[in-house]
């Protein structure tokens, strides 16, 4: 009997335009206003605005019962008198008061009803979605799932083509209008595949009813109050049944599948949030991933045929892409993979019992000689060495089996060597196999019983609990043949005399062949599928699993509070090479926030150094070494002329504070002038003279009497803008010094960053600070040009910020770079003023000025002069810059772009001429970035900037990347 489902997958949308929907509205409503098409696939939506509100009129063809149409209409009404239900929309009567009318346009017979509009966006559009939002999704479903579960209707029991109880028969009819021959022939597979795995599962699952529709298209968010949208409404209730429970799930998990990158992972929040609310049992659990296939081939195949029917729809032509990703996504992990990731997000046990064995793979190897390989990233083999590049694998392994019998790889290792450089996605770096290097000819025996398969290269002995899978032998017996414990299963392949690899794995999915690596985020789920092959070889060949969560941890635990880590869940970063950082599973990033280390991560010739140095000696600047002496003088000559006299501290802190003891003691007084929107360190002294609410929210509220901030000369969003602010900013600095003058206790120094850079890098007006010297000067006052981030090249275009404004200060600080890391700092000022501090007595710092920071100093101006670094940051920045400011074109909230080489600053703004910042989407943003490879922090008194200052040995490539990946941020729908 065919079914009714079969006829409707025939009929194309009602022949109703938006001129007789407005014949429809006034005749029937008495509404009227601007009408406004909204997409369906087998109905007509036309959504009006009016003066008392905003309404839809659905319609659809007489072919639909009206018992379905009242089962719908009772479910909304149901639904919004249900305690933390979701918005559901109300229906409103006609003018003479039924809720459904029966029309006929041009001949045609056809059921209204209207709804009331709710406000919200759609999650369609948006190509990403963040944790929260997805979690949401899921909370909403099982909310909606629950409020439905006391609710009958006789309009339930119905066919429908939607219906996933009818996958199986609705996709075999629909196939027909699939032109492409391998997608039909794919998706029939894969649809026979998903119908098997629900098999023996379909009595336990349970019938209610469900909405069947809850997807990114029908329920409509509000944004919290990190700008990220929350589902709190559902529309179109056209699919609702009486029907599996988890199908109503199902539904929700295929819609997230093209906002996926790829990665089916994005459904488990969702599954957990469902779940939290609403729990499934086990047959559910297990039934989902199929019926997520099944909804995927349903979804593109009733597409085709709606496009071979109606191929004026725009809305099914604008959907086709997606829900081809949609399949693409579902297919693209096996579904026993997907089944033990569902079970282990939601903590749920597997029985599963060790792989029985009971002889040994390799009963004639010594494997007391056999050396084990460490190839994760906190690995000492990559020390020094260039990661990661072709070959580096094979000659790890040559190099170890010169002084062993044999030489294995570790199984469930996260491998360095597997690492992707600049890679929105992470590689697959998760070891699920042994590779051994072993001499050819040696014996492999059977460690269980089973069946022999032959592969090309291989076998697989399919046993009882789990398939052995080896590559690189030689097999013995025939396929097919049976297989007893300790039969010799062949000979490793390869030539007399030479090694050759033997590679073992292990899988519990005896029809899957699984794969030799897989990335993090699947990680988790295929080592449970394929267990470690350590009980078959006899010796520990398991990699430990990292344990960041429980690092962290310990850190919080004791380390100080106000010591604050990049992103809430942080990598475990241990290993870096150039602007690329590396975390303990491999997965690699690009590093544009390092300022610290300027050379780059892992530089070979500071590294050597170092350690030649630490060999000598290392002790404090009191004893007389040639170092010291030498680095002294280097930077002395970096600085302008008169500036000859250098101190050497630990820290930017440390260099500010000792400036500010230096103007002290120079001019006699103790008042000192900065600028808001500052930072200058956390000493006592640098954090008084630091106004940033985005490091101290309590900044303005704090300073002690001695500091006097004054306006900030921000050229973009301060009062005054643009390159003829100068004269009314240094202006705005009058009054504060004439209060000065008037008190009578004089002027000890003014502390500015030559270009702002706790703002973004914004770059003081033309000529700010030439007027400012001269005025504080003037008062017996000193200059102190704090060059700690901004300077040392990484202007690119100068080397120290104060250039860029022709001034000379009396103090230079700086810091950070100096070191690439290691804790180095510098005050460089004049013979008069460093003596001025001698009659307050000595200045010691320990670690300061020693040798190996001398050696570590001296290497780095080395390093940069030899590799052209300074002229790096130029070039690189500069090309950056135009790549930012390209995206300002095309993006409103990208406000301005500010710096200059590689110290740059990208400023987010909800609204370009009320500078309104957008401090949750820049949050997000730099979430979104992680995830995509790149480290990225905000800044500024908003938290609404990019702080852009990365190592200045930063490629082209890597910049490219960079703005590569804020543009696929940005087109997420920011």
């Amino acid at each position: 009997m065919e079914h009714v489902f079969l006829r409707r997958t025939e009929l194309s949308r009602p022949d109703v335009n938006a001129g007789d929907a407005s014949v429809l509205f006034a005749a029937h409503y008495g509404l009227s206003g601007p009408i406004v098409e909204l997409g369906s696939q087998q109905d007509r939506n036309y959504r009006i605005d009016t003066e008392n509100g905003r309404f839809v009129l659905k319609i659809c063809r007489a072919d639909y019962a009206t018992l379905e149409l009242e089962a719908q209409n009772a479910a909304m009404r149901h639904i919004a008198v249900k305690a933390g239900a979701p918005r559901v929309p109300r229906l409103v009567a006609a003018s003479d008061g039924a809720e459904i009318l029966f029309v006929t346009v041009r001949g045609e017979a056809y059921q209204i009803r209207l709804l009331d509009y709710i406000d919200g966006q759609p999650l369609t559009q948006r190509k990403h979605l963040p944790v929260t939002t997805v979690a949401a999704l899921g909370a909403l479903g099982g909310k909606l799932a629950l409020a439905l579960a006391d609710f009958t209707h006789p309009g339930l029991s119905r066919d429908l083509q939607w219906d996933l109880r009818n996958a199986a028969p609705v996709v075999s009819h629909l196939l027909s209008a699939v032109k492409d021959a391998d997608r039909k022939a794919r998706i029939g597979r894969e649809m026979d595949a998903a119908m098997r795995r629900l098999d023996g599962l379909k009595p336990e699952l349970r019938q209610q009813a469900i909405h069947h529709d809850v997807t990114d298209d029908n329920v409509v968010s509000l944004p919290n109050d990190a700008g990220q949208l929350i589902p709190d409404g559902v529309i179109d209730f056209g699919d609702v049944i009486d029907g599996w429970l988890v199908a109503d799930l199902a539904v929700t998990c295929a819609s997230l599948l093209h906002h996926a990158d790829g990665d089916p992972g994005i459904i488990l929040p969702a599954v957990k949030a469902f779940h939290e609310v609403y729990p499934l049992n086990g047959a559910e659990l297990r039934a989902l991933w199929p019926l997520i296939v099944a909804r995927a081939a349903v979804l593109v195949a009733s597409s085709e045929q709606q496009l071979a029917l109606d191929p004026d729809n725009a809305y099914v032509a604008g959907n086709i892409g997606h829900e081809r990703e949609i399949f693409d996504v579902a297919v693209s992990v096996p579904s026993s993979v997907m089944e033990v990731a569902i079970l282990q997000i939601l903590g749920q046990p597997r029985d599963l019992q060790p792989v029985i064995t009971g002889e040994q793979l390799l009963p004639e190897i010594d494997i007391s000689r056999i050396a084990v390989l460490e190839l994760n990233s906190q690995s000492a083999l990559f020390d020094g060495v260039a990661w990661p590049q072709p070959g580096l694998e094979d000659q790890l392994f040559l190099a170890a089996s010169a002084e062993n019998d044999g030489v294995s790889t570790r199984y469930g290792e996260y491998r360095l060597t597997r690492t992707a450089l600049l890679s929105p996605a992470p590689a697959p770096t998760c070891a699920l196999h042994v590779d051994l290097l072993l001499p050819a000819g040696t014996n492999v025996s059977a460690p269980f019983s089973g069946i022999l398969k032959l592969t090309d290269g291989g076998l697989i002995l399919l046993g009882r609990d789990a398939a052995l899978h080896l590559a690189g032998i030689d097999a013995l017996p025939g396929p097919d043949d049976f297989i007893h414990p300790g039969q010799p299963l062949g000979l490793v392949a390869g030539p007399p005399g030479d090694n050759s690899v033997l590679r073992v794995q292990l899988c519990r999915d005896k029809e899957l062949v699984p794969p030799p690596f897989v990335p993090p985020d699947h990680a988790a789920a295929w080592l449970e599928l394929c267990p470690s092959p350590a009980r078959l070889l006899g010796f520990d060949c398991d990699a430990p699993v990292p344990e960041s969560a429980a690092l962290l941890s310990r850190r919080q635990s004791h380390f100080a509070r106000p010591q604050k880590n990049y992103y809430e869940t942080p990598p475990q970063i241990e290993r870096g090479l150039r602007e690329h950082m590396v975390d303990v599973e491999g997965r690699a990033y690009l590093d544009m926030v390092n300022n610290v280390t300027i050379l780059g991560h892992g530089h070979p010739r500071l590294a050597g150094a170092v350690h030649r140095q630490w060999l000598r000696l290392n002790t404090n600047s009191r004893f007389h070494y040639a170092s010291v002496a030498d680095f002294s003088r280097r930077l002395a000559e970096l600085a302008p002329d008169g500036l000859d006299t250098v101190f050497l501290v630990n820290s930017g802190s440390e260099a500010n504070d000792l400036a500010l003891r230096l103007a002290w003691a120079a001019s006699g007084a103790r008042n000192m002038l900065c600028l808001l929107e500052g930072y200058h360190g956390w000493s006592v002294a640098s954090d008084a003279v630091s106004t940033s609410i985005a490091d101290n929210p309590q900044a303005l509220t704090t300073r002690p009497g001695w500091v006097h901030p004054v306006m900030a000369p921000n050229t973009y969003r301060g009062p005054f803008r643009g390159e003829g602010s100068t004269a009314a900013y240094v202006e705005a600095v009058q009054p504060v010094l004439e209060t000065l003058d008037r008190d009578g206790n004089g002027l000890a120094g003014f502390i500015c960053e030559c270009v702002y850079g706790n703002a973004g890098g914004i770059p003081l007006p033309p000529g700010y600070l030439k007027d400012i010297y001269a005025r504080v000067r003037a008062r017996g006052g000193v200059c102190i040009a704090d060059e700690v981030q901004v300077g040392y090249g990484r202007l690119g275009h100068h080397f120290w910020g104060f250039e860029e404004q022709g001034v000379v200060p009396d103090i230079i600080t700086v810091a950070k770079g100096m070191g690439n890391g290691h804790p180095l700092g510098a005050v460089i000022t004049t013979r008069a003023i460093a003596d001025a501090l001698e009659e307050e007595g000595y200045f010691f710092s320990s670690a300061g000025g020693s040798p190996v920071s001398s050696v570590v100093g001296l290497t780095v101006l080395d390093i940069m002069r030899d590799e052209g670094l300074q002229e790096n940051a130029r070039s690189v920045g500069d090309h950056l810059k135009r790549r930012l400011q390209a995206l300002g074109q095309r993006f409103p909230l990208v406000g301005a772009v500010h710096g200059m080489g590689l110290y740059l600053g990208l400023e987010f703004v909800r609204d370009r001429e009320t500078l309104a910042p957008a401090t949750a989407e820049t949050a997000a943003i730099c979430d979104r970035l992680l995830q995509l490879g790149v480290i990225m922090q905000p800044t500024g008194d908003y938290l609404n900037v990019l702080k852009i200052k990365p190592p200045l040995c930063l490629s082209k490539q890597s910049a490219d990347f960079f703005a590569d990946m804020l543009e696929r941020v940005l087109s997420d729908g920011w």
